[in-house]
């Protein structure tokens, strides 16, 4: 099973993400982990992450297109990966076919988000109020085309990601069940 969750920031991806994993016997990663796991190699896409990053910059939607792909042929991604923070641009999920089963859009409002975020334990440094209203006002612009675009393939799943953690993961498994 190949499983995409999206949502904005402090919708609980990585958290739904774990638990799924495990639930499933399919890893879990995100593309942070992937970019940042890529760039500890002394390979030629390691090399181009790592200045790519350091030098602040964003890895442009074709060259993520095909590190992703390339990175979901290793052979632990075979039988399916839960996946977080990939596609998120309408070119990037127009290009990424690979055999989706199932979109998790885990909706929360910018509120909850907001809230949730403050209340983590791990801060990361690019967690400042402005850059997070930043990054949910990028997920707006950028990645709602992606929700519909899954949505008309009927792949799309929406869940009231201001449930309990249980509860959120409860009707995930329906849905993928169905």
């Amino acid at each position: 099973m190949k499983i995409i969750l999206v949502g904005i920031q402090g919708a609980g991806k990585s958290t739904q993400g774990n638990i799924l994993s495990e639930k499933l016997n399919i890893p879990y990663l995100s593309t942070g982990h992937i970019f940042r796991e890529l760039s500890k190699e002394k390979t030629p896409t390691g090399r181009y992450i790592k200045e790519t990053v350091n030098a602040g910059y964003l890895i442009p939607d074709d060259k993520a297109l095909e590190i992703v792909s390339e990175y979901l042929h290793r052979p632990e991604y075979e039988k399916g990966y839960i996946m977080d923070g990939f596609p998120r641009t309408l070119t990037q999920a127009k290009a990424f076919e690979n055999g989706i089963s199932k979109v998790v859009y885990l909706k929360v409002s910018d509120k909850e988000a907001l809230w949730r975020l403050s209340g983590r334990d791990e801060v990361r440094e690019d967690d400042t109020l402005k850059a997070i209203r930043k990054r949910i006002n990028l997920f707006y612009e950028f990645t709602e085309p992606v929700l519909d675009y899954y949505r008309q393939k009927g792949i799309l799943v929406e869940i009231d990601g201001e449930k309990s953690i249980e509860e959120i993961n409860k009707e995930i498994l329906n849905k993928l069940d169905k």
